[in-house]
């Protein structure tokens, strides 16, 4: 199908108001963008009964961390959430309101992760990051209000791409047991992730400099890999990965017009077929970054509400009202 006409319209504006995709930029350039765009079309922040920022021991120094509480109950379940943005771009600022709608509508506590970004740091510190911060939480849960027995990981893009790494670490070091994962169009695949599809579906083919696209998905990695030859690392590129087994159930999240899109959905069917419990949806008409959109893009409340239904069932909640 067409692009979905709300998307179609943020796509317009970017093209009339004559700012370079983010991959012309440099970078700090480009991460003053990004959370710009981030802020104009992801709407009107939710109210919650609490939200504090902490520091917590990384594997390098601190890492900042928010914590979201809907409510005042103690021993909620916890969400720790990566956010997106090439692993280069982005903050916990950026996913400020994605966590926030997540904690309401799942009813747990969900952690955001500050993991340090390339190029300043490259592969692997955003993973190891991430894990110690899983690790973190599983031991401090009290402290925090959290069930260390109901744990489950996710994010955007970059973010669910180390959200799929840390669920191997997890289970191959076994030191915390995952209740679910929540992947929303993650990279799954370096080796294959700036290469268009071409099958003219309208995902990887597509170069629109108004889209995120292959050349996008390039830049990135570019500042994210030490070498070449990390995008081999299942730690890079979890479709990689020679076992899957073992892994919690996941929700997999695509877009149609997406350059992840192929890979998102080949993860997906390599989960299944080690045996994990997936649900996988492709939104029509929808571009990479449609979650975090939901003031412009009724879609991105519409997978906003299915990831929380996924998280309540990973963590034996019952639905939401």
């Amino acid at each position: 199908m067409p692009l979905d006409p709300q998307i179609q319209a943020l796509r317009d504006e970017r093209a009339r108001s004559g700012e370079p995709p983010l991959y012309l930029l440099t970078v700090g350039q480009a991460r003053d963008a990004d959370l710009a765009a981030i802020r104009a079309a992801g709407g009107s922040p939710r109210a919650l009964y609490g939200v504090e920022d902490r520091k917590i021991p990384g594997p390098d120094g601190v890492l900042p961390v928010r914590v979201y509480r809907p409510s005042g109950e103690a021993q909620l379940p916890v969400l720790l959430y990566f956010f997106g943005g090439g692993w280069t771009l982005g903050s916990i600022d950026t996913a400020d309101v994605v966590c926030r709608t997540l904690a309401a509508e799942a009813g747990c506590l969900v952690v955001s992760v500050g993991y340090r970004l390339a190029p300043e740091n490259p592969f692997p510190a955003a993973v190891h990051d991430c894990h110690a911060a899983l690790r973190w939480v599983a031991a401090h849960a009290d402290e925090i209000g959290g069930d260390p027995a109901r744990l489950a990981v996710g994010g955007d893009s970059a973010g669910g791409n180390l959200a799929a790494a840390v669920t191997l670490l997890a289970r191959d070091r076994g030191r915390t047991a995952l209740a679910g994962q929540l992947l929303v169009y993650p990279n799954t695949d370096q080796l294959a992730g700036a290469a268009p599809t071409g099958d003219g579906e309208g995902d990887g083919d597509s170069a629109d400099p108004y889209l995120f696209n292959h050349h996008s998905v390039a830049w990135y990695a570019r500042h994210y890999l030490r070498d070449p030859a990390d995008a081999a690392d299942p730690l890079a590129s979890p479709l990689r990965a020679a076992d899957l087994s073992g892994l919690p159930p996941a929700l997999v999240i695509t877009a149609e017009y997406d350059p992840l899109r192929d890979q998102g959905e080949a993860y997906a069917r390599r989960l299944a077929e080690a045996g994990v419990p997936v649900e996988a949806t492709c939104y029509p008409g929808m571009a990479h970054g449609f979650f975090a959109m939901a003031g412009a893009v009724d879609a991105a409340t519409t997978a906003n509400l299915q990831a929380a239904r996924h998280l309540r069932r990973c963590f034996g909640l019952p639905d939401a009202d």
